[in-house]
C-alpha cells in the first residue's frame, strides 16, 4: 500500500467501528470472539497478534502479550518495549495488519465473512479519538484520517467476494525475523481451528467450558 492521504467520510456513508460491542464492533481488531490457533499457539484476538509481531526477536516479550486475557492490556503491555520494536517495523506494519486480519478471517470464516459482508458497499471508517492513521477522528458530521485499518478491511471485503477459496489459506509475510515464540511462521490454514473446535464439541459439556473459557 502506498503512503495513505487523509481521507475525510460522511458518517451517514459509512460503516463505523469503535467499541466492540456496537453492531460492527467485531470489525475491530480489539474485538473478542475472534480467537486463532497458529502453529498449536492460542491467540485471542487480532490487536494481540498484531502487537506480538512487534518483537520478534523478544519471544519472552511476544508470550507477556498473548497470555493477557484483554487486548488492551495486550496493547498496554507491549508500551515499554515500543522502543525495541523490529527496526523495519514502520516499513512492514501494515502488510503485518493484512496479514494479521486474513488470519482472523480464516480462523474465523463463517462468522468474520458474514460481518464483512454485512457491510454492503459502504466505506469503512474505525471511528478513533486518537488515531488518525489506522482510523479516522471525528470532525462535526464527519470523520477525517488515513482509514488504513478500515481500508485493509475493505480490501479483504472485495477480496472475499471475488475469491473467497483463496482467502482460506494465508501464507506468511516474505519478510526477515516473522517469528512467533522463535520458530518462523508458516502457511495458516483455516482448518487448524476447525479442527480444534470440533475435537472440542465432541468432549463432556464440562471439559469444553474449562478448553474454552479463555475465548
Amino acid at each position: 500500500m502506498a503512503e495513505p492521504q487523509k481521507r475525510l467520510y460522511h458518517r451517514e456513508d459509512v460503516v463505523a467501528f469503535r467499541k466492540t460491542g456496537e453492531a460492527f464492533g467485531g470489525l475491530s481488531n480489539m474485538a473478542p470472539g475472534f480467537p486463532i490457533l497458529l502453529h498449536g499457539h492460542r491467540v485471542r484476538t487480532a490487536e494481540a497478534l498484531y502487537q506480538a509481531c512487534r518483537f520478534p526477536h523478544m519471544p519472552d516479550v511476544q508470550r507477556m502479550i498473548l497470555d493477557e486475557v484483554s487486548p488492551m492490556t495486550a496493547k498496554m503491555r507491549s508500551k515499554p518495549f515500543r522502543d525495541q520494536s523490529r527496526p523495519d517495523w514502520d516499513t512492514v506494519r501494515v502488510p503485518i495488519m493484512k496479514w494479521c486480519l486474513r488470519v482472523k478471517l480464516a480462523a474465523n470464516w463463517s462468522k468474520f465473512s458474514k460481518l464483512l459482508l454485512e457491510t454492503g458497499d459502504r466505506p469503512i471508517v474505525e471511528d478513533s479519538r486518537k488515531d488518525d492513521f489506522w482510523g479516522a477522528k471525528r470532525d462535526a458530521d464527519a470523520l477525517e484520517g488515513r482509514n488504513v485499518l478500515g481500508r485493509l478491511l475493505m480490501e479483504l471485503r472485495e477480496r472475499l467476494r471475488a475469491d473467497p477459496e483463496s482467502l482460506r489459506a494465508v501464507k506468511p509475510l516474505p519478510i526477515p525475523a516473522f517469528l512467533l515464540l522463535g520458530v518462523p511462521i508458516g502457511p495458516f490454514h483455516a482448518r487448524e481451528l476447525r479442527a480444534v473446535e470440533d475435537r472440542e464439541a465432541s468432549k463432556p459439556t464440562r471439559d469444553r467450558k474449562q478448553q474454552t473459557s479463555f475465548l
